[in-house]
C-alpha cells in the first residue's frame, strides 16, 4: 500500500478575483486584521477564489502614500475609524461630512496605487 503524498494546490487551480473598488479592498483588509487579532492565521482559506494580494499590500499602499505626504493623519484616522465600523461615512450627516470627504480622497489615492498593481479592476 502506497502512502499518499502531500501535493499543495497550485495558484492556477483557484481563480483570482480582483476587488471592484478601493473601498472593497480596504474593508477586506480591516476584516482580515480583525480576524488576525482574534488569533486566526491567514493563509490558503480553501475558498472558491483567492485575492490578488495579501491584506498587508493594502495597508502598505496607504502607508506609502502617507510617507509621501499624500495621505494625512486625518485621512488615516478616518480610514481606521470607519473601517472598523464596517461602513463609509455618510456625507448627508453634518457630523460626518468632513470624514466623508477625507474617506473619498484617501480611497481615490489608494485606488490609484492598487489599480496599478492589478489589485482592483
Amino acid at each position: 500500500m502506497s502512502n499518499p503524498q502531500y501535493i499543495p494546490k497550485s495558484d492556477g487551480e483557484i481563480p483570482v478575483s480582483a476587488f471592484d473598488s478601493a473601498e472593497e479592498a480596504w474593508f477586506w483588509y480591516v476584516r482580515c486584521q480583525q480576524v488576525r487579532q482574534e488569533g486566526a492565521r491567514l493563509g490558503d482559506g480553501g475558498g472558491n477564489f483567492s485575492r490578488p494580494c495579501d491584506p498587508d499590500d493594502v495597508y502598505c499602499a496607504a502607508i506609502s502614500l502617507s510617507k509621501r505626504g499624500l495621505l494625512s493623519r486625518a485621512h488615516l484616522t478616518t480610514l481606521g475609524t470607519f473601517g472598523l465600523q464596517g461602513r463609509p461615512p455618510d456625507a448627508r450627516c453634518s457630523d460626518e461630512a468632513m470624514a466623508s470627504r477625507l474617506w473619498d480622497e484617501a480611497l481615490d489615492r489608494i485606488g490609484t496605487v492598487l489599480r496599478a498593481k492589478g489589485i482592483i479592476v
